[in-house]
């Protein structure tokens, strides 16, 4: 990582590189990220260098009482801050292994369960952006597809701060809910269930698109009951002929920014599928590990009658639904976050 950041030095000087606003700005973001890594290695590589320095010393004075009672002294508080040094630098490693300092693209479909599946979508998408008004994190959707009832079909947010991806990524899976929906007029419990998809942004270095590998195609938007919001053709269709992913958006007004939208999507749906890949290749490395982002686990109740949130993957249970739907999520993030990085670093 140090290397790395050497290396994005050299680039930022480069007029080649500064004149290409797209490389340049991911190359910053990079270099921002991976900043704090490098300091920490060199005060590492500082403390181990001030270790031998001083058992060199004790080792040379060894009959010195005074000298080697301060040498002690010295060696158990080095000691100290390369213990600390050690973790936090085994922390920026781990993070660095799972993109975390990425910033993220969530998708949110509502699953079995008809209407009352779209409008507990609903409630996860307002769920997730008053935690990310919480962390002082920016969020913009970028496709929303609502029902008539407030529900919601289907929701793609992108949501950009500092470790949003560190944050969030172990809510891809399924959500489950238990409660009387509104349209229920017996009062029977229900169950419903939506699926999260959470996904790392790629920059446009991460990933080549060839525009020829390209279908696009422009259409009027359309909303619940099949009006027309649009009379003109600004709603974008764009097809990834080598892998079959379709983006389509209609959230803007301007056929431009539809398709900037589309593109970021893709980029990012594209990234995903290439980790994927390298994650199932170390397959291995990565058995029993939480973050498997796969949308068919079930991997949270949300049981209203109970006033009960429990996390199936850690077994952690909150009697607290009502400030969880507000946001207050930290207490579930916290632990799996936690728990992530101790299963990691005993397969490390």
């Amino acid at each position: 990582m140090a290397k790395r950041y050497e290396e994005l030095e050299k680039l930022l000087a480069d007029p080649e590189v500064i004149s290409n606003q797209g490389a340049c700005r991911a190359y910053l973001k990079e270099r921002g990220r991976l900043g704090k890594s490098a300091d920490r290695y060199n005060q590492l590589k500082s403390v181990i260098a001030r270790k031998e320095e001083t058992q060199a010393l004790l080792d040379e004075h060894a009959g010195d009482k005074d000298l080697v009672a301060l040498a002690h002294d010295e060696l158990a508080q080095l000691d100290v801050q390369q213990q600390a040094l050690i973790r936090e630098i085994e922390d920026m490693v781990l993070d660095a292994e799972a993109d975390s300092g990425r910033d993220a693209i969530m998708e949110i479909r509502a699953g079995t369960g008809g209407e009352e599946a779209s409008l507990f979508a609903a409630d996860l998408l307002r769920m997730y952006l008053r935690y990310a008004e919480r962390k002082g994190w920016e969020t913009e959707i970028l496709e929303s597809h609502p029902t008539e009832l407030q529900g919601i079909k289907e929701v793609v947010v992108s949501i950009s701060g500092a470790d949003v991806f560190k944050h969030l990524q172990f809510e891809s899976g399924g959500h489950r809910v238990q409660r009387v929906p509104v349209t229920e007029a017996g009062g029977r419990i229900h169950t419903s269930a939506c699926t999260v998809a959470v996904m790392p942004e790629a920059e446009e270095i991460d990933v080549s698109i060839d525009e020829k590998d390209l279908e696009i195609e422009f259409y009027r938007s359309s909303g619940p009951g099949g009006q027309n919001v649009n009379k003109l053709s600004t709603a974008v269709r764009i097809t990834h002929v080598p892998t079959g992913i379709v983006v389509p958006c209609q959230e803007e007004r301007s056929q431009h920014k539809n398709r900037m939208k589309a593109m970021r999507i893709l980029r990012t749906r594209v990234y995903e599928g290439l980790r994927s890949r390298r994650d199932a290749e170390r397959s291995a490395l990565r058995k029993g590990l939480i973050g498997s982002g796969d949308r068919s686990e079930r991997i949270r109740t949300y049981n209203f009658p109970q006033n009960r949130v429990t996390d199936h993957r850690i077994n952690f249970t909150l009697y607290d639904l009502e400030h969880v739907l507000l946001g207050e999520i930290d207490p579930l993030i916290e632990r799996l976050v936690q728990h992530d990085r101790e299963l990691r670093l005993k397969q490390a």
